[in-house]
């Protein structure tokens, strides 16, 4: 089975690892497609490491065996499903994407045998990297 996992993956914490340790878990080939410079300057904030580096940063991780870049905002998502050919669409515990959403428009766009799944989170407070940043700036505050 193959599993396909979406995120921006800025600043790599043990969050980001839980994750793609469930993704794999779920079949035997995971690719992870790390979200493009352009999308998440839109979706999110602008981002600390740009998308090569981030890719390079996922692809060392143990449990991936494929990364790869994103398409920019101008291209639909669903676009790069041809590339990955996944069975499998692992969402993260946090990642915002109505599951119902995408498996209607999997369903509109032909792709009946990909299921989506949303893995379990990690319970650890510092597990995303705006709250890490947050604790960061809170220890320098704490510091001054």
């Amino acid at each position: 089975m193959r599993v396909m996992a979406v995120g921006v993956f800025d600043l790599l914490h043990a969050g980001h690892l839980h994750y793609l340790e469930q993704a794999k878990a779920l079949g035997d080939h995971l690719t992870v497609v790390v979200a493009h410079d352009d999308t998440v300057r839109i979706r999110k904030h602008e981002p600390v490491t740009n998308h090569d580096l981030r890719r390079r940063m996922v692809e060392g991780l143990k449990p991936v065996d494929e990364a790869i870049i994103g398409n920019s905002p101008d291209v639909s998502i669903y676009d790069i499903l041809p590339k990955v050919d996944p069975d499998i669409i692992a969402l993260g515990y946090d990642q915002e994407h109505a599951e119902d959403a995408i498996k209607h428009k999997l369903q509109d766009l032909g792709h009946r045998k990909i299921t989506v799944t949303r893995v379990a989170g990690l319970s650890d407070d510092l597990d995303g990297t705006r709250k890490i940043i947050a604790r960061i700036l809170e220890l320098s505050q704490n510091k001054a």
